[in-house]
């Protein structure tokens, strides 16, 4: 498998996913600010939607929705329950989960990025983003994670998403159970090991 990332992009969370699979895979930046490979090659001609993360397969089919590939991933290792059996409750609140970080926080943060976005624009959306954040910390109250006490694909995509807010005025050190599952999900071994692939620590 070849996964296309772009460093700390929601990518991350396809990365850290794969490393806990321990599935074999070749990483390949993507940077989403120039779309060029390390080779010269024009990202666009791989993924015309221009995109992270992409997962190619070894028979060259593709996946592109961080939410579908973090499941892919998680249904390859069944015996690790990076992902709850598909058919059982348990799984479809896994994909509650995965549904509300990617339309309400990940989607949520975008405004944000925009270059030229107007500030009552982005204060609107920084307070928006803060009252589900706000929900997220409830619902992790007397949680270690978001099913419960065992790790998910769908804590590696919070993960990831949550930590965008330090660097756009989102301030979530307010917030003790996020805080507490971000740091977390830092330790673990494979998430450090995804953070060193992508230069985030040494």
């Amino acid at each position: 498998m070849k996964l296309y990332y772009s460093a700390g992009a929601c990518s991350l969370s396809t990365h850290i996913a794969l490393k806990e699979s321990g599935l074999d895979f070749e990483a390949i930046a993507a940077p989403t600010k120039t779309h060029k490979l390390a080779d010269g090659t024009d990202y666009y001609t791989i993924n015309p939607l221009g995109y992270v993360p992409l997962l190619v397969l070894g028979d060259g089919r593709q996946l592109h929705e961080v939410a579908v590939i973090l499941q892919y991933v998680a249904d390859q290792v069944p015996q690790l329950a990076l992902a709850p059996a598909n058919g059982t409750f348990e799984r479809y609140k896994l994909q509650e989960w995965l549904n509300f970080i990617a339309t309400e926080l990940h989607k949520g943060f975008s405004p944000l990025f925009v270059p030229g976005m107007p500030d009552e624009a982005k204060a609107l959306a920084k307070a928006r983003l803060l009252g589900r954040l706000l929900w997220v910390d409830g619902e992790l109250a007397g949680h270690h994670f978001l099913m419960g006490d065992t790790f998910t694909v769908a804590d590696a995509y919070l993960f990831v998403v949550q930590s965008w807010g330090k660097h756009v005025g989102v301030e979530t050190t307010g917030l003790p159970n996020l805080s507490a599952l971000a740091a977390r999900v830092a330790a673990r071994p494979a998430v450090q090991a995804a953070l060193r692939a992508e230069g985030w620590v040494k």
